[in-house]
């Protein structure tokens, strides 16, 4: 009977070192899907200042200039409530664009006037396209409440900006946009 007993604590103990490594597999996974979403926000929001301030100087398009100045000061602030949320739960966040955006910036910063409202329009749209999307599935997906509910926060906001970026890039006669 003590052999019975001994051999179930035995089996109960080696039955929760196996599920609490499968749950500390899960905890990290969620913890990579969370840094990976604020890498990518931070390095995104980062651009879209970036060209925003570039626009503001170069485009030729009053609307054009004034998106560029709300994309401004949008991302300026979510960047700032995404930098402290990321600083609380000891995520580091990038310090500068990545190599794709950076390439972005350059290829706009060689054009002035209305080829650059056109292709700062359509660069905005896939943009917000893509953070609408990114946002979206976080807002639904994430384990982390503070950080599902930042993005859930920010995603009306993007999606105004996608639709205005739509709406610019038409009026900018930009035709197809990809």
């Amino acid at each position: 009977m003590q052999r019975v007993l001994v051999g179930a604590a035995l089996m109960a103990v080696g039955l929760g070192w196996l599920l609490s490594g499968t749950a500390l597999a899960q905890v990290e996974k969620v913890i990579d899907t969370d840094k990976q979403f604020v890498t990518k926000a931070v390095i995104d929001g980062m651009a879209e200042v970036q060209l925003g301030k570039m626009a503001t100087e170069r485009a030729a398009s009053p609307a054009v200039k004034q998106f560029a100045q709300r994309m401004v000061t949008g991302y300026t602030k979510a960047n700032q409530e995404l930098m402290s949320i990321a600083q609380t739960k000891n995520i580091t966040v990038p310090a500068a664009v990545d190599a794709q955006q950076q390439e972005a910036i350059e290829t706009l910063a060689k054009l002035q006037g209305t080829s650059f409202d056109r292709q700062f329009m359509r660069h905005m749209v896939v943009d917000h396209e893509k953070a609408v999307q990114l946002f979206s599935r976080h807002a639904q997906e994430s384990k982390d409440n503070e950080l599902k509910g930042f993005a859930a926060k920010t995603l009306p906001a993007l999606q105004e900006h996608l639709q205005m970026a739509r709406d610019l890039a038409q009026q900018q006669g930009v035709s197809q946009i990809r």
